[in-house]
């Protein structure tokens, strides 16, 4: 298959929000030897004071030394994601014995190749958005209490954002189980694809119909603003802390 002329633009996003620690942590890395590969990685940390801080910084520590060794067309992209997850959450687990807290994070993060192919990794309640022009094309499942009553036809999408438990993860890194590996490859890229990762802080005041028009109408920094924003704006002062990390395929034109 002919792969477009395309490049990426990219911006993350990130807000305290109304707590009084940042435990979120984004980053977008740009593959410094191959044109046209990136890797995006969120975590939303959990653990005491500075647990949950020494949680997120362990996941996007060992994402750019992953990543950095990684070899596009020679590597497997969801092996790297594999290998996110499970030294990530060794890590996180090894911080603990040295600390009083008890650290944990979500992660979500993709791989886009410059075949326009993508891999997604997600543990938690971070999420991964593929988004087509401004219809979303698909979304990554969290691992969730109430993610599960939705599986189960108990309770509706909406009733879930809304519910008591709505914070109660069924899995994430550092915990004594083991994390769980749900990989997602995309079909191949468009150019006017767009994807996301977001913490829950912000995809709670968000349907992927609003959320898809911004990602579709506004540059990609532009976006960010305009979604932690009104993310801020919907929290009216009880809000977490958000972060998100949007990439976009834009065509070149001739």
């Amino acid at each position: 298959m002919t792969v477009p002329p395309f490049r990426l633009t990219a911006a993350t996003g990130i807000h305290r929000g109304d707590r009084a620690y940042q435990q979120d942590q984004v980053e977008i890395l740009m593959h410094s030897r191959v044109a046209g590969c990136a890797l995006a990685v969120l975590a939303d940390g959990m653990g005491g004071k500075s647990g949950g801080r020494k949680a997120a910084d362990q996941v996007l520590l060992t994402a750019r030394q992953l990543f950095d060794r990684f070899v596009p067309g020679k590597d497997e992209a969801p092996e790297l994601l594999k290998a996110l997850v499970d030294e990530s959450h060794l890590m996180i687990k090894l911080t603990a014995i040295t600390a009083e807290e008890e650290p944990h994070s979500t992660v979500a993060a993709f791989l886009v190749t410059p075949d326009l192919h993508c891999d997604v990794v997600h543990a938690g309640d971070s999420r991964v958005y593929h988004f087509r022009g401004a219809e979303m094309a698909g979304r990554t499942s969290d691992h969730s209490f109430v993610q599960k009553l939705v599986d189960e036809g108990k309770i509706t999408e909406e009733q879930a954002n809304t519910h008591p438990q709505s914070n109660l993860l069924t899995g994430c890194l550092g915990t004594h189980q083991e994390p769980p590996h749900t990989p997602w490859r995309l079909g191949a890229l468009q150019p006017g694809d767009a994807l996301v990762a977001c913490s829950d802080g912000l995809w709670h005041y968000f349907t992927p119909k609003e959320m898809g028009a911004i990602v579709n109408t506004l540059p990609p920094r532009e976006a960010c603003e305009m979604l932690v924003t009104k993310a801020r704006q919907r929290a009216r002062g009880g809000g977490d802390n958000l972060s998100l990390a949007l990439v976009r395929i834009d065509a070149l034109r001739a």
